[in-house]
C-alpha cells in the first residue's frame, strides 16, 4: 500500500517570499543595518573560539543574560529560540490541548492562525475596528464566552503598524483566564512594553527578536520571557538544543553592544519618521483617497485601491514591498536613498496616472 500525506497537511505549500534580485528590499521588514563594523571583531573572536565538536548550551546561557541585562529583566525568566516562529510554534504545540481554543486578531501575523491549526486548536479571529485598531472588550468578550486556553497577538502589530497602549494590554491580561502571549517583535520601536510586568502575571509570554531592531534576521534568534513556571515549562518543551552555538555566540556580542544597538534602533525610527513625511507630501500632492496610518513600527502602512498596480510598478523598477490582497500595502523603512527611490518612484507612478487621466 503506498503512503499518502494526512488531511491536516496534504494541501499545504512552502512560505513563498519574494523571489528574484531586487536592487531595493523593503518587503520584510528587517533592519536596513548590517552588523557594524566594529562588531565583527567580536562576532570573529567569539567564533575563533567556539567548539564545533560539542552540542550548544541547551539553556543558552550566555545570550539570555545579555538579553536581560538590555532590558533589565531576569535572565532565569528568559528562554532562547530559533528566532519567534519556533517560540510560537513550541508554544502552541505544547500549552494547547487538540479542540482548545485559540483567539487571535484580524489582521495580524498570519503565522498564528498557522501554527493553531497545525496544533490542531479552534482559531477564532476577532475583527479589528474599522480603523484597524483593537477593541479590548470586545476581545475579552470573545475569549472568556468561548473559555479561550489562548489569545495571541503582535503589538505593536504586524502589518497594520499600530500599537495597543500599555494599560489597555494590562486590563486584557486581567480581565481573562486564557494565556496571553504578546508578541513584542517591533517594540524595540515603541515605548509600551510589558517586559517589565512579566514576572506579576501567572497567564502571559511576552516574544521577542533580534530580526527588527538589531539587524540579525539571519542567525535566526529570538526570546521568550514569562514567569518561573512558564518559563520552566517553555524549557522542558523546546528542543535541548534548538539555538545553535553560532547564533548564541553572534547574539551575545551583539547584546553586549548596549548604547549601539540603542542607537541603530533610534536611527531606524528616525528612517521610518522619514519615510511618513515623505509618504503624507506625496498624497498631498496626488490625493486618490489612499489612508497612511500612524506607524510605531519600522514600516509603513497603506490602503489604496490602487495597491497592486503601485506594488506591480515598483517590481517591475527592482523595489520589492509588500501587498496585501485586501488592499494594502506595507513598506519596510530603509536607508535614506532607499527611502528616496520608493517615494520618487511612486511620485512617478502618479504623475504618470494622472497624466493618462487627464489626456
Amino acid at each position: 500500500m503506498a503512503y499518502t500525506l494526512n488531511k491536516k497537511i496534504r494541501d499545504l505549500k512552502p512560505y513563498d517570499p519574494i523571489q528574484g534580485d531586487y536592487q531595493i528590499r523593503l518587503d520584510a521588514n528587517e533592519s536596513f543595518y548590517n552588523l557594524p563594523e566594529e562588531l565583527h571583531t567580536a562576532v570573529q573572536d567569539a567564533v575563533a573560539h567556539m567548539q564545533f565538536n560539542r552540542y550548544p548550551d541547551p539553556v543558552a546561557r550566555e545570550v539570555c543574560q545579555q538579553f536581560a541585562a538590555y532590558y533589565g529583566v531576569d535572565p532565569e525568566l528568559v528562554t532562547a529560540c530559533n528566532g519567534s516562529d519556533e517560540s510560537i510554534s513550541v508554544i502552541m504545540t505544547s500549552f494547547l490541548m487538540r479542540g482548545d481554543t485559540v483567539i487571535t486578531l484580524s489582521d495580524d501575523f498570519s503565522m498564528y492562525r498557522f501554527y493553531a491549526f497545525l496544533a490542531e486548536a479552534n482559531v477564532i479571529e476577532v475583527q479589528k475596528r474599522e480603523d484597524l485598531t483593537i477593541d479590548v472588550d470586545k476581545l475579552i468578550e470573545t475569549a472568556n464566552a468561548a473559555n479561550a486556553a489562548m489569545i495571541i497577538f503582535s503589538n505593536p502589530c504586524n502589518p497594520t503598524s499600530l500599537g495597543l497602549k500599555r494599560e489597555d494590554v494590562l486590563r486584557l491580561i486581567r480581565s481573562v483566564n486564557a494565556l496571553v502571549v504578546l508578541d513584542e517583535a517591533y517594540m524595540d520601536f515603541w515605548d509600551q512594553s510589558l517586559l517589565d510586568r512579566v514576572d506579576t502575571f501567572d497567564n502571559l509570554m511576552i516574544l521577542r527578536t533580534c530580526s527588527k531592531a538589531f539587524g540579525m534576521a539571519g542567525i535566526r534568534l529570538g526570546f521568550t520571557v514569562a514567569n518561573k513556571t512558564l518559563t520552566d515549562a517553555m524549557k522542558a518543551v523546546k528542543s535541548p538544543y534548538n539555538s545553535n552555538t553560532l547564533t548564541q555566540k553572534i547574539g551575545a556580542a551583539v547584546y553586549g553592544h548596549p548604547e549601539l544597538m540603542r542607537q541603530r534602533t533610534k536611527e531606524i525610527v528616525h528612517s521610518r519618521e522619514a519615510l511618513s513625511v515623505g509618504m503624507k507630501a506625496l498624497l498631498e500632492q496626488y490625493p486618490t483617497g489612499m489612508t497612511l496610518y500612524e506607524s510605531c513600527t519600522n514600516f509603513v502602512y497603506l490602503k489604496t485601491a490602487l495597491a497592486k498596480e503601485i506594488y506591480d510598478y515598483l517590481l517591475d523598477n527592482s523595489i520589492a514591498i509588500r501587498y496585501f490582497p485586501s488592499g494594502y500595502l506595507r513598506i519596510t523603512a530603509g536607508s535614506r536613498e532607499e527611502n528616496q527611490a520608493v517615494l520618487d518612484m511612486m511620485k512617478d507612478f502618479f504623475a504618470a496616472r494622472q497624466k493618462a487621466v487627464t489626456e
